[in-house]
């Protein structure tokens, strides 16, 4: 490829990867990080291929056999929960014997996490800041308009959170969730009525999370209503209630760290248990 074609297949890969990040969908971004040169001499260090979930391709690695293997096991990573991960060509298509040393880089391609607040109290707006703290982008819902006043996120790391009034609750739920892809969902407002409108909007946006907090007979009456009502049985199972981990939390700070630690095992693929616990057995 000459360094022309080159560069404009690097534009146009770049033109495709904010596509993607705009549209909410996923990509793999493959690139050659090694290969021998006695091997591989029509490829070239740093050819790139984006691989989209919708199965189309942009941009090529030189090779169709390589760009045919490479893309399969591009699907493969984005059904994995990492963000990057290099792998030699031997260890996921061994008989492409002539490009078995090549080192292929494999990179997830989709907008950033997005956690979507019902409920400013003490709880939401801790939580709010604690997620927009460790890179999420964060949307904060209310009804009431002193819960959500600009003035009460003023630090630099809280410029981020976006902050909604609630006319309705189900309405603005579904608006700030969208399509629900990379979306997770904490329901933490005032009260049943609340609850029930947020959860009743948010299960039918099909987010990648929701969990609701209070106890487990406030949880039940909530769902216990929604069950009622003819909700799918799976999709309840799914709402985590009461919401986060067992710390022993007290504060709102501290149930606030609580819940964000559980959306983040669930992202990452963590259990939630101590890393310390091989040492026990």
């Amino acid at each position: 490829m000459s360094i022309d074609n080159n560069q404009a297949n690097t534009r146009l890969i770049s033109e495709a990867i904010r596509d993607v990040l705009e549209s909410g969908s996923a990509a793999v971004l493959v690139t050659l990080l090694d290969s021998p040169a006695s091997e591989l001499s029509r490829l070239r260090i740093g050819a790139k291929l984006l691989v989209k979930e919708s199965s189309e391709t942009l941009g090529s690695l030189g090779e169709s056999q390589l760009d045919n293997a490479v893309a399969q096991q591009a699907y493969s990573f984005l059904k994995t929960r990492d963000d990057a991960r290099a792998l030699r060509v031997e260890e996921f298509a061994p008989e492409l014997e002539k490009f078995r040393a090549a080192v292929i880089l494999f990179e997830r391609i989709e907008a950033e996490p997005h956690l979507v607040i019902a409920g400013a109290g003490h709880v939401g707006a801790a939580l709010a800041r604690l997620a927009a703290l460790v890179g999420y982008r964060v949307t904060l819902v209310d009804d009431r308009p002193e819960f959500i006043g600009r003035d009460l996120f003023a630090y630099q790391s809280e410029q981020s959170i976006d902050l909604v009034l609630a006319e309705n609750w189900a309405d603005s739920m579904r608006e700030a969730i969208v399509g629900g892809r990379g979306v997770s969902v904490a329901i933490v407002t005032r009260g049943h009525k609340q609850d029930e409108d947020c959860l009743r909007a948010v299960i039918s946006s099909s987010p990648f999370y929701v969990g609701m907090i209070g106890s487990k007979r406030r949880t039940n009456i909530v769902l216990d209503k929604l069950r009622e009502e003819g909700t799918n049985e799976e999709q309840l199972k799914k709402v985590r209630a009461p919401i986060g981990l067992d710390i022993g939390a007290v504060s709102p700070e501290e149930v606030a760290l609580a819940i964000l630690a559980e959306i983040v095992a669930e992202r990452r693929g963590g259990s939630g248990a101590p890393l310390s616990d091989w040492r026990r057995k």
